[in-house]
């Protein structure tokens, strides 16, 4: 009975074989599969999928797809190429300091370092008390004067005509046509005097000579001013105020004599201050001092700066170079 049984359930070597064999058929066929669904999910790149024929450049050089390569930098716009540079210093074109034209004493300044000031604008009032008083006082010599000449030209009139009527001589008559011709000269002379006094008067009020800013205040209310030095450190102030425009500037530069070759009047430059080494602005030779430094060695140059801004301050260091 037992061994009916196994004989029943035993399997002919052929079926085994033929059944694994099945099985190694189905595991191939999901592998193909597989990779079959990995081919055709694969990502593509854009450059590989949209390849184009080889196009030979001009200059020899074989681009695959000449519409898909990366773009080119753009070339430096900065007109030429540096052949110097050099350091120096931003200064004003012109630094005004304003003065008086006599001695006197400062009453009122309107103004402080950093303001800004239009031209004519009143920056600074001295006294003007003396002045007044000698205008005055011409003021009444000159209608003194006027009526000396009313009184000689009645008394020509009245000679005139006595000399009409042969009741006066010739004489007479010459005296009173000069004392006329005197009296109104005096007239012209006091009035002359009286425009100079107006003119003195008129220094008194100190106006700003630019538009510009405020660089320095040299004076204070109640202090003596004067137009030149006398010597020694107690003597009066010399000067109120220093202006300065600010959209004026210059680079005050020292060139080596070897360098001196490299730059020439009218010549283009770029000016870039170190404390803004990112700012840069255009520049122009504007200066070639006409005697070199014999110590030093060098040649002062000034580069009018075009456009400046408020990153640009006076004394500040600058880095200027040279263009071809």
């Amino acid at each position: 009975m037992d061994a009916t049984k196994l004989q029943s359930i035993h399997i002919p070597d052929a079926r085994r074989r033929r059944s694994g064999g099945s099985f190694w058929v189905i595991i191939l066929i999901v592998i193909g599969a597989t990779g079959v669904a990995l081919y055709i999910a694969r990502p593509w790149s854009e450059d590989s999928r949209d390849v184009k024929p080889a196009q030979h450049s001009a200059n020899g050089v074989v681009n695959a797809s000449p519409e898909k390569t990366a773009p080119q930098q753009k070339p430096d716009v900065r007109p030429g190429d540096a052949v110097l540079t050099v350091s120096g210093h931003i200064i004003n074109r012109e630094r005004i300091e304003v003065s008086p034209r006599v001695m006197n004493q400062v009453v009122w300044i309107g103004v402080k370092k950093g303001d800004h000031v239009k031209k004519g604008q009143v920056v600074v009032q001295l006294d003007d008390s003396e002045q007044k008083a000698r205008i005055a006082e011409i003021d009444g010599q000159l209608a003194v004067a006027r009526v000396a000449v009313e009184r000689a030209k009645v008394a020509y009139a009245r000679v005139r005509k006595l000399r009409a009527t042969q009741n006066d001589t010739q004489e007479h008559e010459d005296e009173a046509r000069l004392a006329v011709a005197s009296a109104e000269a005096q007239l012209r002379q006091l009035e002359g005097t009286r425009a100079t006094a107006q003119v003195w008067l008129d220094w008194t009020v100190i106006k700003s000579p630019i538009d510009g800013v405020v660089l320095e205040k040299l004076a204070d209310p109640g202090e003596l001013v004067s137009p030149q030095s006398f010597g020694g450190s107690r003597g009066p102030s010399t000067a109120l105020v220093s202006l300065g425009d600010p959209n004026d500037l210059q680079v005050e530069i020292d060139v080596s004599e070897g360098d001196l070759t490299k730059v020439s009047m009218g010549q283009r430059c770029r000016v870039s201050p170190e404390a803004y080494p990112d700012k840069i602005y255009g520049g122009v030779v504007a200066e070639i001092a006409p005697e070199a430094n014999r110590q030093k060695g060098t040649l002062q140059i000034k580069v009018q700066i075009e456009k400046p801004d408020n990153f640009l301050t006076p004394e500040l260091s600058a880095k200027v170079e040279f263009l071809k």
